[in-house]
């Protein structure tokens, strides 16, 4: 499928059903071709045209979309921005993508030398030159996707169309996706999650997207009862936040066939938690931006597993390998490798990293885990958030996930800090559940009957909420860096 054409194809194969819409508006599929041919005039007036780069700075709104279709039908590319970026953080990101266009919020605009601003309230919903056939190019690049940056400065991930067209083609296998169902989009539109999940997925399978503002967990079921979705995606913390709901929150979700959970790892407490409460299921993924989002999930309708994030999507392949690149049998640990239509073409301007992290094909991801005798893959952390003392590898996750299960600890990060005996010893920053106290004994002694003495936590940190980044992701780096800091002003 030709996601520059996508608009015109659901046009004429169902003119009057319902496209995407907000809280301030709502399109048909001949609404939304007519607003995308708009837009994509406005930006041809502009001067964009192929292999342009048009930055979108905005918040979660229909406008996203009309702008993101109207960029691909000149052949021109889109990097979105987070809106809660600094300014600093902008300029950088629209100077290394060498974009033309920033597009914002009503509002004044960041000035940068080379790139023009429009304002979104300014959109044209009238064309106001001739309609042009859209540009179809596979190897065209699609989107410029900045990495969250956890491990230095954002990079930009190049994923062209043919990336975009394999994995949502992917997805809607994977997600058994049709014209009766509708998405609730939750996660930011700057993430790849968003933009592949939970709208170009739905679109391509004829299916309507409604997209939702910030999300709040007081209101978020409200919404579901209102818009009757049959799916949305969402992050742990998210679920997280769901779960801790009072009791008497019992809301009607009987229009959800399910929930996608990814970005992060999630504990099978709080999904068998979250699934028996609300009375649908969480289906566990895993990917990356490198990956254009997804490379496993737990079956739909299929046997899921808690506490893995599934098998390979159709046409996708996973390898587990050790520190010299030999595959390891089931069972054992190693670094994640993906290979499939969906990985990324490579890092903007960097040749030398693209280099090291794709190899043969080969996406080498950094996360460590293992696949069980039925291929599904089971994550045990990131290499680089690994933690080593006295030369013992120790993985945050499997320590996290027993911390969670106490009824007081809604979220757990666990980090590495510096120790003079052991090289590093193991810091727990535990947030406690709306209205519980955390008990740092009771903590220390579940944690005695689970773990073996040296992955056990020296010190747990109580906090009102963890640091994230901003797609919803525990901001690690944060923790280290804060915890550090207190440990030298002490």
């Amino acid at each position: 499928m030709k996601f520059a054409s996508l608009p015109d194809r659901r046009a004429d194969l169902d003119p009057h059903g319902l496209a995407v819409s907000d809280g301030r508006q709502s399109l048909t599929n001949t609404q939304l071709l007519h607003r995308v041919r708009a837009a994509a005039h406005q930006l041809r007036g502009l001067g964009i045209g192929p292999g342009d780069v048009v930055a979108l700075k905005l918040t979660n709104r229909v406008e996203f979309v009309l702008l993101l279709f109207g960029a691909w039908r000149l052949g021109a590319t889109v990097t979105p921005v987070n809106p809660g970026m600094t300014d600093v953080e902008v300029v950088r990101q629209l100077k290394d993508s060498g974009a033309r266009l920033l597009v914002v919020e009503d509002g004044p605009a960041i000035v940068v030398k080379g790139v023009a601003t429009l304002a979104v309230g300014h959109l044209h919903e009238e064309a106001t030159l001739p309609d042009q056939a859209a540009h179809l190019d596979s190897s065209a690049l699609a989107l410029l996707i900045y990495t969250s940056g956890t491990t230095g400065v954002p990079k930009g991930v190049m994923l062209d169309h043919a990336n975009i067209d394999a994995m949502v083609e992917m997805g809607r296998q994977a997600l058994e996706l049709g014209p009766s169902d509708r998405c609730l989009l939750i996660l930011p539109l700057f993430h790849v999650n968003g933009i592949v999940v939970s709208i170009l997925t739905p679109l391509l399978a004829g299916a309507s997207v409604v997209i939702a503002g910030r999300f709040d967990p007081r209101s978020f079921f409200d919404l579901v009862e209102q818009e009757r979705p049959t799916f949305f995606s969402a992050v742990p913390t998210i679920y997280s936040m769901l779960a801790a709901l009072p009791d008497d929150v019992r809301p009607d979700t009987s229009s959800l066939r399910y929930a996608v959970c990814g970005a992060a790892p999630a504990s099978a407490e709080l999904l068998t938690r979250f699934e028996a409460r609300y009375g649908f299921p969480l289906v566990e993924g895993y990917g990356l931006s490198e990956g254009t989002c997804g490379s496993t999930i737990n079956p739909v309708t299929g046997p899921r597993r808690a506490g893995t994030v599934g098998r390979p999507f159709p046409g996708q392949e996973i390898r587990i390998v050790d520190a010299d690149g030999n595959d390891v049998p089931p069972g054992t640990d190693g670094e994640v490798l993906i290979r499939g239509a969906n990985v990324m073409r490579g890092y903007l301007g960097r040749p030398d990293e693209t280099a090291r992290v794709v190899v043969d094909g080969w996406l080498h991801t950094g996360d460590v885990g293992h696949l069980d005798a039925e291929g599904y893959l089971v994550l045990v952390g990131r290499s680089k958030d690994m933690i080593i003392r006295g030369g013992e590898n120790i993985y945050p996750k499997e320590i996290e996930d027993v911390l969670v299960g106490d009824p007081s600890v809604q979220e757990a990060a666990v980090i590495g800090v510096p120790d003079e005996k052991w090289g590093e010893v193991v810091v727990a920053y535990v947030q406690p559940r709306p209205g519980l106290t955390v008990d740092p004994t009771a903590l220390g002694a579940r944690c005695a009957r689970s773990l073996t003495g040296y992955k056990r936590p020296t010190s747990f940190v109580v906090v009102d909420a963890i640091a994230k980044n901003a797609v919803g992701k525990i901001d690690k780096a944060s923790l280290r860096a804060a915890h550090a800091a207190a440990a030298a002003g002490s």
